[in-house]
């Protein structure tokens, strides 16, 4: 299963760049004239064995806002456009060049900034036998993050003690459990911004 997984990520990651070119295209002009600066905003994150990676975006925030790795939606450092893409989840668009050079998958735990995953105790370590996802479960399950950190008094304490222990649970429960079947299913509910049934709970 595996193996099929890689050969997925692979041949859907070459046809989702031959068919998005011009979504590309578009997305990267309007960031260059609207936003001074780099279009694309790359940053090294934890992949598969704890590997450090170059991870591509396109970049939604303003240049050299040294801000927070944890992101708070109406943030300031987030720019009109950039918010923009990230609802609709544009910015992550360019990863694809990640998955189709084998960096990541269309399904797993996102990559994280080192800091977290690469510091991961125990069994939970098992988590980082995975390539990194565009989506994953839990992924589905904090679609919304940004807009829930904006709501709580301190969004990096709430991030560290209470949605990435939970994230580790559910990546730790899809390494342990996976199914190709569920790959799709999680990659369709992306796509159409539904929810499933996932481990007995609703992401």
């Amino acid at each position: 299963m595996k193996i099929l997984k890689y050969i997925f990520d692979r041949l859907m990651a070459l046809i989702g760049l031959l068919f998005l070119w011009p979504v590309l295209l578009i997305v990267a002009i309007l960031i260059k004239c609207r936003m001074p600066g780099p279009v694309l905003f790359v940053q090294q994150r934890v992949g598969k064995d704890g590997k450090l990676f170059h991870c591509h975006k396109f970049r939604s925030m303003m240049v050299g806002h040294n801000g927070s790795s944890v992101s708070v939606a109406g943030e300031a450092r987030i720019t009109p456009l950039g918010a923009k893409l990230r609802k609709y989840k544009l910015d992550e668009l360019p990863e694809l060049w990640d998955v189709f050079i084998g960096n990541m998958s269309f399904v797993g735990p996102r990559p994280d900034v080192p800091g977290y995953a690469d510091k991961l105790q125990g069994e939970d370590r098992i988590i980082l036998t995975l390539r990194p996802g565009l989506t994953g479960p839990a992924t589905l399950k904090y679609r919304n993050e940004e807009e829930l950190l904006a709501t709580v008094a301190n969004p990096k304490q709430y991030n560290d003690e209470v949605i990435y222990p939970d994230k580790v649970r559910i990546n730790r429960y899809y390494a342990e459990h996976y199914s190709f079947i569920k790959d799709i299913q999680m990659i369709f509910c992306t796509i159409l911004r539904k929810h499933m049934t996932y481990n007995h709970e609703i992401i």
